[in-house]
C-alpha cells in the first residue's frame, strides 16, 4: 500500500488554514488561456463589469448611436436568464439577445496589439467594434478572440456590440434541437471575458493561431523518471510590427516555492509581419512528478526582450511533469508505474440551480473540490470542453480530464457540420494541451451515427495536433470505427447480467459487456450508476430527488455501490481485472435537461450541490491514508427511518451505539469485497417508538445513534446522530469549500439555511418556506419568478445564491420562516465578508444584478415585495397588538380570581 499525502494537506497547501474566514484564499485562475507574469508587459483586464443587455431581436443594435437606455445591465458570466432549479424540458429561452459594452480603453495602449478574449458565447454570435464588423463565431464552448487593434479609440467612447443566438442550429456542434438534447442550451456570454493589451511583437495564443501542433505554447515531456526529465516548450512568436525586431526569449522553470530549477535563453531576429517557433528542451534533476495524490506544478516563465533587455512580453504556464501509458493487459501505467487501484470518478455538466451555465470560476472550482473530496481522481466532459477555472483546479487538486468535443447523437451530412467538427477538435487539443490532468481526448460525436471515414479522421487529427508521446483518444466499443482508438469505453463483464437468458444476446455482449480475452486495449466505463426503465418514463433506483428523503436516498447509494446488483458500479469496477482501468459516474450534480420535462436526479447532489447520502458512500470510498478518516450514519431517527441502520465508512470497523447502551461492532468488509470500503449496514437496531418513549420520559438526551470509526483499534472518527425536536431556529452555513466571495459583480456563492431545532439538529420532515433578506455587500440572485426566495424547504433546508458587488465588505444575511407572508420569530442571521478583487477591471457602468435595472424606478417585483413588506409590518403589529390584549385578559382574569377566593 502506498503512503499517500493527505488530501486536506492538499488543500491547506491551495488555500492556506479554512477555518477562519480572513485565512480563505481564491485559487488563480488563468486569464486568456494564460496566467500572469508579473512586469511581463502584458496587460490583462476584467472585462466582466457592465454589459446593457436585451434578450430579444434588435434592429441596428451594433451601431454607435443606437440607443441602449432602457436596456438592463448586468455582468458576465451571464445567462439569458434566470431559471428555477426544476427548469428541465426546454423552458428556458432559445433566440436572439444582444449585449452592449461601453467603455472607455484603459491608459497606456498606444501601439500596443488589443484584443477580447471570449471563453465561450453560447451558439453563434458576431462582435462589431464602434460600428465596424470584427469577427462572428460558432460555437458555444471553445474560446475565440475579437482584434480591436485598429478600430479601437484610445482617446475617448468606445462601443463594444455583440449579437448572440443560442436557438437550435443544425450548421455546427452539437447541431441537435434542445427539445431532443440531454442538456440545455442556457445561452449568453456565460464565462469570462479578458480585454489583453500586448506588444505588438507577442506570444501568440494557440487558438487564434490556427496553426497545426503549433502557435501559442506547447509544452511535453521527454525521459521522464524519478532521477531526471526533460520540459520541452515550443513558443511560437509574431511581429505585427512595420519593421524587423531583434529579441531575446528567456525561459525560467521555478518550483512550487519559486526556486529557479533551470533557465535558458534564445536571441533571434523575426521578420515585419512574420511569425516563428521557438524550441527549447529543459533539464530539471530530481523532478516531482505530477500524480492525483501529489499534483505537483511547476511554473514555466516566458519573457520576451527586445534588443535594449527590456521585456516587452511574458506569460506564465503551470507544468505538471508525468508520463501515462496505457499497457492493455496490465492496465494504466502513471510515471512508470502500474496505477494502484482504479481510476474511478464522474462525468460533469456545467449545470447549476438558478444560473444555468454561467458558473463563475470559484464555483467551477468548487465543483473540482467536491468531486476530489467525493472520491474522484477522473472527470469525463460531459459533452463539451469545460470552463478553464476547472480544468486549472484538475491540474491544481490532482484530477485527470478526458476532454470530449462538443456533440451528442446527432450528425449533419452538410460537409460544412463536419469541418466544424474538426475544427473544433482542433480547438479542444490546442486550449487543452499542455494541462497534465488531461489523460484522454475524446473526439469522437458522443453515441451518434456517423459516417464510416469520421472515426479514423478525429482520431488523426488529435495525433496531428499532439504528435508526441502522451496523447491518446477514446470512443465506444460498439461505435463505428473503434478500432482506430488507443482506449475503448465499455463496461466490465458481469456474470449475473447474462444469467438472464433474455439478456444473452451476442448483440448484448456487444452493446454492454466487452469480452476481454478479445480486447488487447485498455477499457474504461465512461458513465456507469445510471439505470433508467426507458426512455421515456425515466424512472431509477439511481435518480432520486434530495427532498424524497432517507429511504430513497438510501437506494440510490445502494444502487452505487452495492455488489448485488447486475450492473456497473463501484463493486463490478473494482472486479474487474488490470485491463479495465476504471469508471465514471453519470452524474454527480442533479441538472437540466432538454428533451425532458423531469430534471436529471441521478447527482450525488442537488442542483446547488447539497449532498445526498450517495455523495456519502463515494467519499467514504477514498481511503483514510488519502483524506482523512470518515463515519456517517445514513439514518433521520425519523418515525419513517428503517430499522437497519446504514454507516459509511472508510475505517477498518465501526461501532455504532445505539441509544447510549447497545454497542455493536462490525468490520468494515467482512465478505472480502472488492471496492475500497462496502458500506456496513446494523440489522434491526433502530425502532423510532424507543425514541417516542425517550421523549415522553424526559430522556430526550439518549435518544441519539453514535458510529465510531476504527482503524487499528483505535477510534478516529465519531459521528453522532439525534433525533430532531420541534423547530426552533434557522441554522446559516455558507458553501464556500475555503474560497471567498471575490468582490467582481460576478463572483456568486452558495447559502443553505436549515431549519434546526435548539441543539442544531436538522428537522427534515419540515414543509416550511424561508424567506431571505440581505443588508451589506451583496444581492441576492432572484428575479421574482424563480421561486428562489422565498424558498420552499425540502429535506430541511433552502438554499439561497448571493452575488458580490464591486466593492468589499461585511454581507449579513438573515432567514425567517414565512406564515401567511408573515416572518417568524424562527429565524437565523449569518455574516459573511467579501474580499477586493485584485484583478484591474474595463467598465463604465456597473450592474445590480438581474432584477434591477440602471433605471431609478422600481421594477413590479421590487414593487410587490415592498408591499408583501409593508403588509408584514402590519401583521405583525396586529399580533403584538393581540398580545397585549390578551395579557389584559389574563391580567382581569387575576384579578377576578383573587377576588373571588376572598369571598
Amino acid at each position: 500500500m502506498h503512503k499517500f499525502i493527505s488530501y486536506p494537506i492538499v488543500l491547506l497547501l491551495l488555500f492556506g488554514t479554512m477555518n477562519a474566514q480572513t485565512s480563505k484564499k481564491t485559487p488563480e485562475y488563468s486569464k486568456a488561456g494564460y496566467f500572469e507574469l508579473a512586469n511581463s508587459g502584458r496587460q490583462v483586464f476584467d472585462f466582466n463589469v457592465g454589459w446593457r443587455f436585451y434578450k430579444a431581436a434588435a434592429n441596428n443594435a451594433e451601431t454607435v448611436n443606437f440607443d441602449d437606455s432602457q436596456w438592463k445591465v448586468v455582468n458576465a458570466p451571464h445567462g439569458l436568464e434566470l431559471n428555477s432549479s426544476e427548469a428541465s424540458g426546454s423552458v428556458n429561452y432559445q433566440g436572439e439577445a444582444w449585449y452592449r459594452k461601453h467603455f472607455t480603453a484603459p491608459s497606456g495602449l498606444s501601439n500596443k496589439r488589443v484584443v477580447v478574449h471570449f471563453e465561450a458565447i453560447m451558439g453563434k454570435c458576431k462582435i462589431w467594434l464602434n460600428g465596424h464588423l470584427i469577427t462572428s463565431h460558432f460555437g458555444g464552448y471553445l474560446p475565440f478572440e475579437a482584434d480591436l487593434t485598429d478600430k479601437i479609440n484610445l482617446n475617448g467612447k468606445n462601443v463594444l456590440a455583440i449579437w448572440t443566438d443560442n436557438s437550435d442550429d443544425a450548421a455546427y456542434p452539437p447541431g441537435k434541437p434542445q427539445k431532443t438534447l440531454d442538456f440545455s442550451y442556457f445561452g449568453g456570454i456565460y464565462r469570462d471575458v479578458w480585454l489583453v493589451a500586448t506588444d505588438k511583437l507577442y506570444i501568440t495564443n494557440a487558438n487564434t493561431a490556427d496553426k497545426k501542433a503549433d502557435g501559442g505554447v506547447f509544452i511535453h515531456h521527454e525521459n521522464v523518471s524519478k532521477k531526471k526529465a526533460t520540459v520541452v516548450a515550443s513558443v511560437h512568436l509574431k511581429n505585427d510590427k512595420k519593421k524587423a525586431s531583434k529579441i531575446s526569449l528567456v525561459y525560467i522553470l521555478k518550483d512550487k516555492q519559486g526556486k529557479k530549477v533551470s533557465s535558458t535563453k534564445q536571441r533571434i531576429t523575426i521578420p515585419a509581419g512574420q511569425s516563428t517557433t521557438i524550441t527549447k528542451h529543459i533539464s530539471v534533476k530530481n523532478p516531482s512528478l505530477w500524480s492525483p495524490v501529489n499534483p505537483y506544478l511547476y511554473d514555466l516563465e516566458l519573457k520576451v526582450l527586445n534588443s535594449k533587455g527590456k521585456t516587452i512580453d511574458g506569460v506564465r504556464e503551470r507544468v505538471g511533469i508525468r508520463t501515462i501509458d496505457f499497457r492493455g493487459k496490465d492496465g494504466f501505467y502513471l510515471n512508470g508505474e502500474p496505477y494502484v487501484g482504479k481510476l474511478m470518478g464522474a462525468n460533469r455538466h456545467q449545470d447549476h440551480g438558478y444560473i444555468g451555465n454561467a458558473l463563475p470560476n470559484s464555483g467551477q472550482w468548487r465543483d473540482a473540490l467536491i468531486l476530489k473530496e467525493t472520491g474522484s481522481d477522473i472527470v469525463r466532459a460531459a459533452h463539451y470542453p469545460a470552463d478553464p477555472a476547472f480544468m486549472d483546479a484538475c491540474d491544481a487538486l490532482g484530477m485527470f480530464y478526458i476532454v470530449a468535443t462538443p456533440g451528442w447523437q446527432f450528425w449533419n451530412k452538410d460537409p460544412l457540420f463536419e469541418q466544424r467538427v474538426y475544427q473544433d477538435i482542433r480547438n479542444m487539443v490546442r486550449r487543452d494541451r499542455n494541462y497534465a490532468s488531461v489523460l484522454m481526448w475524446e473526439p469522437i460525436l458522443n453515441e451518434t451515427w456517423y459516417p464510416p471515414h469520421f472515426a479514423e479522421q478525429t482520431h488523426n487529427i488529435v495525433h496531428e495536433e499532439y504528435p508526441y508521446q502522451g496523447a491518446f483518444t477514446v470512443c465506444d466499443s460498439q461505435a463505428r470505427g473503434q478500432e482506430h482508438f488507443d482506449v475503448i469505453y465499455s463496461h466490465p463483464f458481469i456474470s449475473k447480467f447474462f444469467q438472464n437468458v433474455q439478456a444473452d444476446t451476442p448483440e448484448n455482449r456487444a452493446a454492454y459487456q466487452l469480452d476481454y480475452s478479445k480486447e488487447t486495449r485498455c477499457i474504461f466505463t465512461r458513465e456507469f450508476g445510471d439505470c433508467v426503465d426507458d426512455w421515456n418514463s425515466h424512472n431509477s433506483p439511481s435518480r432520486v430527488h434530495r427532498s424524497w428523503g432517507e429511504f430513497a436516498q438510501l437506494i440510490q447509494a445502494k444502487h452505487y455501490g452495492n455488489p448485488d446488483y447486475i450492473y456497473t458500479s463501484w463493486e463490478t469496477l473494482y472486479d474487474a481485472p488490470r485491463q479495465h482501468i476504471g469508471g465514471a459516474l453519470w452524474h454527480p450534480f442533479d441538472h437540466q435537461r432538454g428533451y425532458h420535462p423531469d430534471p436529471f436526479y441521478g447527482g450525488i447532489t442537488d442542483v446547488f450541490r447539497q449532498p445526498k447520502y450517495s455523495y456519502e458512500l463515494f467519499k467514504s470510498q477514498r481511503d483514510a491514508e488519502q483524506s482523512e478518516p470518515m463515519v456517517f450514519v445514513a439514518n433521520e431517527m425519523s418515525p419513517f427511518s428503517v430499522a437497519d441502520v446504514t454507516v459509511f465508512t472508510n475505517c477498518d470497523e465501526v461501532r455504532l451505539i445505539v441509544f447510549e447502551k447497545d454497542t455493536i461492532i462490525k468490520k468494515a468488509n467482512p465478505k472480502g469485497l472488492s471496492m475500497p470500503h462496502p458500506a456496513i449496514v446494523f440489522k434491526d437496531v433502530f425502532d423510532f417508538i424507543k425514541v417516542k418513549n425517550m421523549h415522553r420520559a424526559n430522556a430526550t438526551a439518549k435518544a441519539s445513534i453514535v458510529a465510531q470509526g476504527l482503524i487499528n483499534g483505535k477510534v478516529v472518527a465519531t459521528y453522532k446522530k439525534t433525533a430532531a425536536l420541534r423547530p426552533a431556529k434557522i441554522t446559516l452555513k455558507v458553501l464556500d469549500k475555503g474560497i471567498p466571495l471575490v468582490a467582481n459583480a460576478s463572483d456568486i456563492i452558495t447559502v443553505i439555511a436549515s431549519v434546526t431545532d435548539k441543539a442544531g439538529n436538522v428537522k427534515r420532515l419540515n414543509n416550511s418556506v424561508i424567506r431571505f433578506e440581505l443588508e451589506g455587500e451583496g444581492q441576492i440572485v432572484d428575479n421574482g419568478m424563480i421561486q428562489a426566495n422565498p424558498r420552499k424547504v425540502e429535506w430541511g433546508t433552502a438554499p439561497v445564491l448571493i452575488r458580490s458587488t464591486l466593492k468589499s465588505g461585511k454581507i449579513k444575511i438573515k432567514a425567517f420562516l414565512i406564515e401567511e407572508g408573515v416572518n417568524s420569530p424562527i429565524g437565523g442571521e449569518l455574516v459573511i465578508e467579501s474580499i477586493k478583487n485584485t484583478i484591474p477591471s474595463v467598465h463604465k457602468e456597473t450592474s445590480n444584478g438581474y432584477m434591477l435595472s440602471n433605471k431609478k424606478s422600481n421594477s413590479k417585483a421590487e414593487n410587490e415585495q415592498e408591499l408583501n413588506n409593508v403588509k408584514a409590518k402590519m401583521i405583525l403589529l396586529q399580533r403584538e397588538l393581540n398580545n397585549l390584549k390578551l395579557k389584559e385578559v389574563e391580567k382581569q382574569q387575576e384579578e377576578f380570581e383573587g377576588k373571588e377566593k376572598k369571598k
